[in-house]
């Protein structure tokens, strides 16, 4: 399959911050190989003249999300910490599109849909579809191609540019698995070609 960009597509990183990756508080194992590969469709998409969005966890420090205070996950991501900030070596453009998400401490929010603006700015700039990539391929880039295949877009997930979690062995496959049978194309570098 070989693909074709056009100023209606968008890519959105999912949530490639420090906190997500090795040494961070809630590190994704080998979570920053994505950052590479993920340069890679920055580089692409730019060129191109297509939209180019990052999602990220910007919690407060109480959060319902953290175990002391009800949920699962140790604290991380909490606003304007260092662990909250894209990993160093991803190369965000200068007009890249930051969405903020679970803001608000009794609200989770692993889509980056999920009470945010994301649909707005999307469907404003009259983007068909989106190519999703980032962290964790079982939590938050499945929350977004899903909310995305919801809402109409035609979604492509980036295959080359994800990494899980985990929890159980088969969480991503299982992940992976069920973002392609709910309508998502997986992708990889290879088969895009600029417009």
């Amino acid at each position: 399959m070989k693909v074709r960009l056009g100023k209606k597509d968008a890519l959105i990183i999912v949530d490639v911050q420090k906190d997500f990756c090795p040494g961070g508080a809630l590190p994704v194992p080998q979570g920053d190989k994505v950052v590479e590969p993920l340069n890679r469709y920055i580089h692409l998409f730019s060129r191109h003249g297509s939209l180019v969005i990052a999602t990220r966890d910007w919690h407060p420090e109480n959060h319902s999300s953290f175990e002391e205070y009800g949920g699962i996950w140790p604290k991380h991501c909490i606003q304007n910490t260092e662990g909250a900030e894209f990993h160093d070596d991803l190369k965000l453009p200068e007009d890249v599109i930051i969405i903020s998400k679970a803001t608000e401490a009794d609200k989770e929010a692993y889509s980056g849909f999920e009470g945010t603006n994301l649909e707005k700015i999307l469907k404003g700039h009259g983007v068909r579809r989106v190519y999703v990539g980032g962290l964790a391929t079982d939590y938050c880039v499945k929350a977004t191609v899903l909310d995305a295949l919801r809402l109409g877009f035609c979604v492509f997930l980036l295959l080359d540019g994800i990494c899980g979690v985990n929890i159980n062995p088969e969480d991503s496959e299982r992940a992976i698995a069920e973002m392609l049978e709910k309508g998502a194309a997986g992708i990889i570098l290879d088969e895009l070609k600029g417009g």
